[in-house]
């Protein structure tokens, strides 16, 4: 058996890239996405030992129920990718919503944190493992109208690299630019121009090696996938 890898949001876009890269690679890949349909379907294409699960971020409870099930199944994952996100939309920050403002820190900072505290103890005690938080070319660097994506993503930043001067030697924290992706995320704000970037797909070839070969030396390294 090959690694045990856990990605969230890995029911589409660049999470359900990475999982068939790794899959395709003779990884264990154990995810969780809120679309229990797409999950169910994941499920019977991969078969066992990969193991998916309907679990949305922001509820943690269910967070810890479904991370009890992969450490007590798989063991701690020897690399743990926070990739779950939304984007509010597109607006000048005095217009938008409160509401999108709440959920975007919801998912984009607070779930990466239950899924963090859920999975940590357990690498920690092993003093092994690779934490990948996805950030974004938005967590360096600003723009109008997507100021609430910018904070959520500077905060990934900013918690990844205090979390790295926490861990134990032989682990590593990392917050990951993943470079410009033609997603659904990106064509809510760019619409067709996305599509001069390159596919999910295309990109994970290059992203899951370049994971893969992260190790402790990276730790409390910003990085961007080459």
């Amino acid at each position: 058996m090959g690694r045990v890898i856990v990605i969230t949001g890995v029911t589409r876009g660049l999470g359900r890239a990475l999982a068939e890269e790794f899959i395709a690679g003779g990884h264990v890949v154990a995810g969780c996405g809120r679309d229990a349909g797409r999950i169910a379907e994941l499920q019977e294409r991969y078969g066992t030992p990969h193991l998916l699960a309907a679990v949305d971020v922001q509820e943690e409870a269910a967070v810890r129920r479904w991370a009890g099930d992969v450490l007590a199944r798989l063991g701690p994952p020897d690399l743990l990718i926070n990739n779950a996100a939304v984007m509010a939309r597109p607006a000048p920050l005095w217009q938008l919503p409160a509401e999108e403002f709440r959920r975007s820190f919801a998912v984009n900072v607070a779930g990466m944190f239950y899924v963090l505290q859920a999975f940590l103890p357990a690498m920690v005690e092993r003093r092994r493992g690779v934490i990948v938080n996805l950030s974004s070319t938005w967590g360096r660097s600003t723009a109008p109208r997507v100021a609430t994506y910018c904070a959520t993503k500077y905060a990934v930043e900013g918690l990844t690299l205090a979390l790295a001067q926490e861990l134990p030697r032989g682990m590593a924290a990392i917050p990951l630019n993943p470079g410009i992706i033609d997603t659904d995320m990106l064509r809510s704000i760019w619409g067709a121009n996305a599509g001069r970037y390159p596919k999910a797909e295309a990109w994970a070839k290059r992203a899951a090696p370049f994971l893969l070969q992260l190790s402790a030396d990276d730790n409390g390294k910003s990085l961007t996938v080459p």
